[in-house]
């Protein structure tokens, strides 16, 4: 068997190679969503009368049977293949003769794609969520731990007022739930099925839209086949953008990791086997897999933005530029999954040295707090602090934990007000679960023999 569309002639093989590019790679991951969705459109198929039920539940095992060579990693696509799905269809055809070269009859390669891709993202974007979820119950269980440690504030990386390491975990943790909620946002637009539209203008036979939406466990079809296909790309895009918010956080938080445990602050440091070593230097202990996080969060940023620059100005339609989309979208999402277990291993494994924190806790840290200490004793607040930054030498000696008790509104260092992050978080992780166990019996039914 040749390629989908063999009329006969042969490609030159340098036009081969450029076209192909590393498709014939990436899709090996796509391989078990495309099976699946095949399944789906012939079991559709067969539903409305296109082929008999012999011939469907025929496509049907032999597609189960591939998926479980696919799961062995017995199953391979050559670049003369092109991609997986004219892989998947070869082996049919060779399996099944006649019947194999139906399962293509009402299916584009582009809608083929499109649907393979948007199993892959809702089941890309689930791993993420739970691994986010369980990240934030963390940072908000050491937020608690240490809500009454005290750590100096810093602006321009200078001393500025008193904090707690509490404030810094938690501050952490409202940032991923909000970025979770933005996920799942996220999640809600690509959940729809664009099976169907074929080559963006749908094909003259009663297909059954709404039967492969259930059977893939979209909340709904895609409506116009148009969009359909001018979607690839955006939708890409929308969840590349949402990793780049995630991988922002978490940059952050590395890069304060990174400077809180220089020996000339203390605060916190990670244990050895979170750190690597040097090849000259035998006192080092690298944190490296930190430095790589912030490398890996301009990674990620810049394949969206490659992304949106390939499909900014495309015509309406599938245009091929469409294909070199998907290897950036796919790196930005395994690189920001790794990204969030690798630094769920850190938050867990962090040293803390508050005794080293409550030091860095000079004078000049309590100056806001004596501003305010004359404003309540009833000096308008520019006179204080005017009268404050007078006498900064002569600063009386502060006590951090009275600092803390002295901020009680929520959401401040004396009061972190956790509980309405722990709500939403709640809220949200169930919402992601629900999805996720309804997208997994979906699928599961598919592998199930009628």
């Amino acid at each position: 068997m040749g390629k989908l569309w063999d009329k006969g002639y042969e490609t030159d093989k340098v036009i081969e190679r450029y076209t192909v590019g590393e498709d014939y790679v990436l899709d090996r991951s796509l391989l078990p969503f495309d099976c699946l969705a095949s399944i789906a459109h012939v079991r559709m198929l067969a539903h409305v009368g296109i082929i008999s039920d012999e011939e469907g539940r025929a496509l049907e095992e032999a597609l189960r049977e591939l998926l479980s060579l696919v799961r062995a990693g017995k199953f391979e696509i050559r670049p003369e293949d092109e991609d997986g799905h004219t892989a998947i269809e070869n082996w049919l055809v060779a399996r099944l003769g006649e019947i194999g070269k139906k399962v293509h009859t009402g299916r584009s390669r582009n809608d083929q794609v499109l649907v393979a891709l948007r199993l892959y993202m809702k089941d890309r974007i689930h791993l993420l969520a739970e691994a986010l979820a369980g990240l934030i119950g963390l940072l908000l269980r050491r937020a608690e731990e240490t809500a009454d440690v005290p750590m100096p504030g810093r602006t321009h990386m200078q001393i500025a007022m008193p904090s707690s390491c509490g404030l810094w975990f938690a501050a952490f943790a409202e940032e991923l739930v909000d970025v979770l909620s933005l996920l799942l946002s996220v999640h809600e637009v690509v959940d729809q099925n664009p099976l169907g539209a074929a080559a963006s203008y749908g094909v003259p036979l009663p297909l059954d839209r709404a039967y492969t939406t259930r059977l893939l466990g979209f909340s709904r079809v895609q409506n116009n086949v148009l969009y359909a296909n001018n979607s690839r790309g955006k939708c890409e895009a929308m969840v590349v953008d949402a990793c780049e918010q995630v991988m922002l956080t978490l940059s952050k938080l590395a890069q304060d990791v990174i400077l809180f445990s220089l020996p000339e602050f203390g605060y916190m440091k990670l244990p050895p086997e979170l750190c690597t070593g040097s090849s000259i230097m035998p006192q080092k202990q690298n944190p490296d897999s930190l430095e790589l996080l912030r490398a890996k969060a301009a990674s990620v940023g810049a394949w969206g933005v490659q992304i949106k620059g390939i499909i900014r100005s495309l015509p309406s339609g599938y245009n091929r530029d469409f294909q070199e989309t998907k290897g950036p979208f796919m790196r930005a999402v395994e690189t920001t999954i790794d990204s969030v277990v690798m630094c769920t291993r850190v938050v867990e494994g962090l040293v803390l040295f508050p005794e080293r924190m409550r030091a860095g806790f000079s004078k000049e840290i309590f100056a806001t707090d004596e501003v305010y200490r004359l404003v309540q004793e009833g000096k308008s607040f520019r006179d204080a602090y005017r009268e404050v930054a007078s006498r900064l030498d002569s600063l009386p000696e502060g006590d951090p934990d009275a600092a803390l008790r002295a901020r009680t509104y929520p959401g401040t260092p004396g009061n972190l007000n956790l509980g309405p992050a722990k709500e939403r978080l709640e809220s949200l992780a169930a919402k992601a679960e629900e999805a996720r166990r309804r997208f997994r019996e979906a699928l599961a039914q598919l592998e199930t023999p009628r």
